[in-house]
């Protein structure tokens, strides 16, 4: 496949295509100057209060080789959304920005734990969060929803208020449950009663596994806790092992998660910021992608890793050599993992997706005819 791409696409032309996020940050993508305006109205200090200065302020402090670095711009932008008006308003302004850069349908992951301190209640944030998604919705035609994130590092009595949370709020937006934050240290399980209740009533879970620790991280994430896809899954390739002829062959891990179509929340850009790769072309995206597993390319923070999902398809693009074929593959396989109802992807795949990427192929010279993607 890499080398294969006889017609780059431009990132314009990248952008106007329909695309499926599944892994979104909601408290890494805020705007610069939103965070300049919320910080001056609450008398918060800021490193720069020109937009640009500070958004490179947010780039430079994630961009050392480290996850527990990398989480430490978060500390500004949750300190700075405690109230209903700034949590309706990045919502909102998420969603702005997602239709912006050609999202079709959205997943927008954020820990409602983190935005109590101003004196809201775990109730008050997710109806805060929730109004101004819908309201993005409304303005932009877009379908976004909503993931309940717990942290390992916290209590795990903690995550099963979280997942509580998530089960009470699923006929209002919120279609899943993840657990996020470090992982050396903090292996999932330790959160199992969590799960429990999650696979009692259930509830679509997905993990943060395989990027900072290995596979047994992994491995834990489906089997102990029943995660319907994994979040970054960077080292599954450590289960591969390579033939003569450089055929790939997964061990048992990687062959359940290919069999079972648990789909990979991969993400390239924080992913070199974290440390998790070295280079992006060492990282297993195209390896995992040809072997058919069911990948998905995500942004991860948009704010953080200073990108828009465009560009991490374009990126895609100029280092691996993809095309419109895999595009159109990977805006699919983000269909099928989404956590919304069965019609409801049926839909997206049939109204959002197939037509436009048709019509896509016969502007760039093909013959219009859908990839198969299982």
């Amino acid at each position: 496949m890499t080398g294969e791409n006889p017609v780059g696409l431009d990132l314009e032309t990248i952008r106007g295509l329909p695309k499926v996020l599944l892994h979104d940050h909601l408290d890494g993508g805020l705007r610069p100057l939103t965070i300049i305006e919320l910080a001056r109205e609450r008398k918060i200090e800021l490193p720069s209060s020109d937009p640009e200065e500070l958004e490179a302020w947010f780039f430079r402090g994630a961009n050392r080789g480290s996850l527990p670095l990398y989480l430490e711009g978060f500390g500004i932008t949750c300190s700075l959304t405690q109230d209903t008006e700034a949590l309706r308003r990045i919502a909102l302004e998420r969603v702005e920005d997602l239709a912006a850069d050609g999202v079709v349908y959205a997943e927008i992951r954020f820990a409602p734990i983190l935005h109590i301190q101003g004196g809201l209640n775990l109730e008050q944030v997710m109806e805060s969060v929730l109004g101004g998604i819908h309201r993005g919705c409304e303005k932009t035609g877009i379908d976004a929803r909503v993931i309940v994130c717990a942290l390992r590092n916290m209590d795990p009595a903690i995550s099963l208020e979280m997942a509580e949370l998530a089960v009470d709020f699923r006929d209002r937006g919120v279609v899943g449950f993840d657990l996020a934050g470090d992982e050396s240290g903090h292996p999932p399980k330790k959160h199992i009663e969590a799960f429990q209740y999650l696979r009692r009533c259930n509830f679509n879970i997905t993990i943060h596994a395989g990027e900072a620790f290995g596979i047994s991280s992994i491995w834990q994430a489906i089997q102990y806790c029943g995660a319907h896809r994994i979040g970054h899954a960077t080292r599954l390739v450590e289960d591969f092992a390579e033939h003569h002829g450089g055929q790939l062959s997964g061990g048992t891990l990687a062959k359940y998660i290919l069999d079972k179509r648990i789909s990979l929340e991969m993400c390239l850009s924080s992913n070199l910021h974290t440390g998790a790769i070295e280079d992006v072309k060492e990282h297993p995206f195209l390896r995992v992608l040809q072997e058919g597993y069911r990948v998905t390319l995500n942004v991860d923070n948009y704010l953080m890793s200073a990108t828009t999902l465009s560009s991490e398809w374009d990126l895609a693009q100029r280092v691996f050599g993809i095309g419109i074929d895999q595009f159109e593959i990977l805006a699919l396989n983000g269909a099928k993992g989404a956590f919304c109802g069965h019609s409801d992807r049926v839909a997206l795949i049939r109204n959002s997706l197939l037509e436009a990427y048709a019509d896509a192929r016969t502007k760039l010279g093909g013959e219009g005819i859908p990839v198969d993607a299982s």
